[in-house]
């Protein structure tokens, strides 16, 4: 039992480092497309950010609702590890046709596909399934609404006159009302620490360390809208391949972030179903999000070329400024959903972000006939997983 364990721990980091070089093209097809950086200088870069989301990201939400796809009774160790493979073949499948698919609904599907074979759809908690697969819809369609916003945000503040500058306003105005109204201190530990300055206590100890990483990109993006109206079209290309420094790291935080704690769900699955006793959802045992944000880093590190050229090129051109506009609205869905423990797929959301960015130059610039094709691709990867995770199982039981 424990050489079997310790077979599905390495196999799930086995997957959340092909995660990583599977989904390095949400976090840097723009910034390579754009040229701002070399692909070497970005899969380092998204690499760095996907393991700091390890000090950010400290709830485990996601985490927590991936394990409970299958009830607690149904969870077996040749479940998980039949899940594990199918997962594993799905993305790296996709990965050599160079098909950007959701590595978290790869993972969701194997899991529920193998409980099912096990024992029948009544393993399966429909209601997370169904939440997870709703988003297969909502996640690239909130993406693209939120990159419109802001790409139409941006180029209004090209123009001169008061309205791009009373939207900052009011977009600073309702950061800090929502900083406000929702950072919770914890005041024990504030009390411990030999930080004079109070400042520095509320960015370390707030409770909602996140909320105010993406404060300051909200309020970095307003305050630099003031100053577009005076800045000619080369300087103002040079500023937004800056900024998309900024932004590119922001969306692989909310990505190592959301995908590592999928598989952070898995192993904690696997660690009750052999001791129920000492493990439990509640307190995730310490070494188990350094080893899948270290995975998914090191994942990263190796990229994964194939996608970077369909999410860089082939769904519409990509400039400084509206990367931008696709990594800041990726990462504000990412950050959201996380909050809500809401699975999505890091992919969906920055494909429809890109999409969004390219409409506001006119729908034909997107490519919609690429878009069709990934759609598909979404769709299917549950029930593929599902089925190829039924099939492993029914290899697998031969001999357990």
């Amino acid at each position: 039992m424990t050489t079997f364990l310790i077979v599905i721990i390495v196999l799930a980091l086995i997957f959340d480092f092909i995660n990583g070089f599977h989904d390095a093209a949400n976090s840097i097809a723009t910034i390579v497309s754009t040229k701002v950086l070399t692909p070497f200088q970005a899969v380092l870069w998204a690499a760095v950010f996907n393991f700091v989301a390890y000090f950010i990201f400290k709830d485990h939400g996601v985490a927590n609702t991936v394990s409970k796809t299958v009830f607690t009774e149904f969870i077996t160790l040749p479940v998980i590890f039949s899940g594990l493979i199918a997962a594993i073949a799905w993305n790296l499948l996709t990965w050599w046709f160079g098909i950007p698919s959701s590595s978290s609904h790869t993972l969701i599907g194997g899991f529920a596909g193998a409980a099912i074979s096990h024992a029948g759809f009544s393993a399966v908690n429909s209601a997370i399934v169904l939440k997870t697969a709703s988003f297969i819809v909502l996640a690239p369609l909130v993406g693209m609404i939120m990159a419109l916003i802001i790409s139409l945000w941006f180029l209004n503040s090209f123009r001169k006159g008061p309205a791009p500058k009373i939207i900052s306003i009011t977009v600073l105005l309702l950061v800090g009302l929502f900083l406000y109204k929702n950072l919770e201190f914890n005041a024990d530990v504030v009390k411990k620490t030999h930080y004079d300055s109070y400042y520095l206590q509320v960015i370390f100890y707030s409770k909602n360390f996140k909320w105010i990483l993406l404060a300051f990109i909200l309020v970095v993006m307003a305050c630099f809208t003031f100053y577009l109206s005076n800045l000619n079209a080369n300087r103002s290309n040079q500023w937004f391949r800056r900024l998309q420094l900024v932004s590119s790291a922001a969306f692989s935080i909310g990505h190592g972030g959301n995908d590592a704690q999928k598989v952070m769900g898995i192993i904690m699955a696997a660690l009750i179903a052999v001791d129920p006793s000492k493990y439990s959802l509640d307190h995730m045992v310490w070494w188990v999000p350094l080893a899948c944000y270290t995975a998914i880093g090191a994942g990263t590190m190796s990229g994964g070329w194939k996608i970077v050229k369909t999410m860089g090129t082939k769904i519409t051109k990509v400039t400084p400024f509206e990367g931008v506009a696709a990594e800041t609205a990726g990462a504000i869905t990412l950050f959201v959903t996380e909050a809500l423990k809401i699975p999505v797929s890091t992919t969906h959301t920055i494909t429809g972000a890109i999409m969004g960015v390219g409409a506001t130059k006119r729908l034909s610039a997107v490519r919609w006939g690429v878009t069709v094709n990934l759609l598909w691709a979404w769709i299917l990867t549950i029930p593929i997983s599902g089925l190829l995770a039924a099939g492993v199982y029914s290899i697998v039981k031969l001999f357990f």
